[in-house]
């Protein structure tokens, strides 16, 4: 079977590498289309790209010329690493010209037609893709992955939701700074340091988990029923945003109920079955001194969610701690696996 034609956007960014790093070699896609600014269009992509991954730029890409970001690549999907500020303006356009646009950028994450997804929470989500087609006019459709912190909490927080009805919950997040792209956050505003403040962060992890654990009804979401408090922080970790959570439940559990309920964990086979899904998507780690980025934001090719620190709250019923890594599970990865997802409902073929 001949491979999908996958094109990049922003090609030369420090996500459109990793959307290189994990196309290349893919059994559904192929990279055929890189796109750049105008400084590095019509350019070979490996003059043009200062690589920011180990190793060297990949030899398949590496003569591809950039081309501009313009609807008219020959390609069958599209993943996008543009900023917000282009992404708002351009990733329509690819949808109306007919593209599938897999986006990992925030300003359609919340548009009540455009699923925000991620495979082992909302499957189901992509069967708003007819109705953004048919209200948007659109030949092609646009599908979200979620901030890379509300990514970091969004899968333990469905299961609990689904086992034991979820209420409310209280999030801290220590996030990482390649959370800010490259240069990231000044080495003197973050060595030894913690900043408590990252801009729209906390609103988004109050909304996007609210609208990925809701339910799929004729054509809409009808949002979760429980809220959710935020407080983001940056800290001086290179890679993986690690969260404590505490949430208030359906019904008392104990701590060893949760334990296991975690521990015991699978997604549908189907999803299970993905090329790039892991095979232990959510591990739970007993220990008293884990997760912790540098030891877990890696496990399952930093596609799982590793979850540990499972005791009482004073306050609410449970608290843990969650972590995955931000820039793979939390961004170009999480995209991927998206389309994945979407090859196997059939919303994205070759030509």
């Amino acid at each position: 079977m001949s491979k999908i034609r996958a094109g990049i956007l922003a090609a030369t960014g420090s996500v459109g590498q990793r959307f290189v790093e994990h196309l290349i070699d893919h059994p559904l896609f192929e990279i055929t289309a890189l796109t750049g600014s105008p400084r590095t269009a019509g350019k070979p992509y490996g003059d043009g790209v200062n690589w920011l991954l180990e190793g060297d730029v990949p030899e398949e890409v590496a003569q591809m010329i950039v081309q501009p970001t313009e609807p008219n690549l020959d390609v069958d999907v599209i993943f996008s690493a543009l900023p917000t500020a282009e992404a708002r303006e351009l990733e329509p356009k690819f949808a109306e010209a007919g593209y599938p646009v897999l986006t990992n950028a925030s300003p359609f994450r919340m548009d009540p037609l455009v699923p925000l997804l991620i495979p082992e929470v909302n499957p189901e989500h992509s069967q708003l893709i007819p109705h953004q087609q048919e209200q948007y006019g659109r030949k092609g459709f646009i599908v979200a992955n979620a901030n890379c912190s509300s990514t970091s909490i969004v899968l333990p927080l469905k299961i609990l939701q689904e086992a034991y009805g979820l209420e409310a919950t209280i999030v801290t997040t220590m996030q990482a700074i390649s959370g800010a792209g490259y240069p990231g956050v000044p080495s003197l505003d973050i060595l030894g340091n913690v900043v408590p403040h990252i801009g729209g962060e906390d609103g988004k992890l109050q909304s996007e988990p609210i609208k990925m654990c809701g339910t799929y009804v004729d054509g809409k979401i009808e949002p979760a029923p429980f809220k959710c408090s935020a407080q983001a922080n940056r800290v001086p970790v290179v890679d993986g945003h690690l969260a404590s959570i505490s949430v208030k439940l359906g019904r008392r559990v104990t701590i060893e109920e949760v334990a296991e309920l975690f521990n015991n964990w699978y997604p549908a086979q189907d999803i299970l079955d993905l090329p790039s899904s892991p095979e232990k998507v959510l591990i739970y780690r007993p220990e008293d001194n884990r997760p912790q980025p540098i030891k877990d934001k890696d496990a399952g090719n930093g596609l799982a969610w590793t979850v540990g620190r499972i005791r009482e709250c004073p306050v609410f019923d449970i608290r843990f701690m969650a972590i995955t890594h931000n820039t793979l599970r939390g961004a170009a990865s999480g995209s991927v696996l998206n389309a994945e997802l979407l090859v196997k409902q059939g919303f994205i073929k070759a030509a």
